[in-house]
């Protein structure tokens, strides 16, 4: 594995999602991170990452035998047109509607799309 850039005070260092079914985590995060025009950080035997968010089969070592449960992560898009191209290439690569684009109550100008990818997590594009 290649050594990453470190990124101090940030919040969160990374994340890591342990899934059932790593090809398909893949279609979905490439399809999705591909109209967010997010690249891929790089990839090994049973592991994948985009720039701190990585993807586990259950067998790694960091995961000790474990699927990770439901999660929420919303990720920001450079405006409305990338929240809806996110939703449709999502639905397209295997992710569930969640939520489909649109303004949301939460404050004024939050324009978001929601997504269940397919180990079953809430995944948002969201511009505001």
């Amino acid at each position: 594995m290649e050594t990453q850039e470190l990124h101090r005070g940030r919040l969160i260092d990374h994340i890591q999602l342990v899934v059932a079914d790593l090809p398909a985590a893949r279609r979905f995060y490439d399809a999705v991170f591909g109209v967010l025009n997010i690249p891929l950080g790089g990839e090994f035997e049973g592991a994948f990452w985009y720039d701190e968010l990585f993807f586990s089969t259950a067998d790694s070592p960091a995961a000790h035998g474990h699927l990770t449960g439901r999660h929420h992560l919303a990720f920001q898009a450079s405006g409305p047109a990338q929240v809806d191209a996110f939703h449709k290439a999502g639905l397209a690569a295997g992710g569930k509607d969640n939520g489909a684009p649109g303004m949301r109550p939460y404050h004024p100008g939050y324009y978001a799309a929601f997504l269940l990818d397919p180990a079953g997590n809430n995944i948002e594009a969201v511009f505001h």
